[in-house]
């Protein structure tokens, strides 16, 4: 899965994964998903997050320096997950 079709499916896990009250449509693919000015999540939301990709993409994120880095926006974690399918 790669494309608009993967960025699509990562919104609705974080949808249904940490209960968003955001229909998939307003989250941007460049929309920071931490901060004010974005969806505004947490520490919390980030754990649960983590667990969703590696759940529903195989995605392993080893450390927390790691996360900040792909966890910015729907963009940054579609590109990881891709890096992540092309190596394997």
């Amino acid at each position: 899965m790669q494309g608009e079709k993967l960025r699509q499916k990562i919104k609705e896990v974080m949808i249904e994964e940490l209960m968003l009250d955001y229909p998939a449509e307003e989250i941007g693919d460049q929309t920071a998903i931490f901060g004010a000015g974005g969806l505004g999540l947490d520490s919390v939301d980030a754990l649960q997050l983590v667990v969703a990709l590696e759940k529903h993409f195989g995605l392993k994120i080893g450390d927390s320096s790691a996360a900040k880095g792909i966890l910015e926006t729907v963009e940054t974690i579609a590109a990881e997950i891709e890096k992540t399918a092309a190596s394997a």
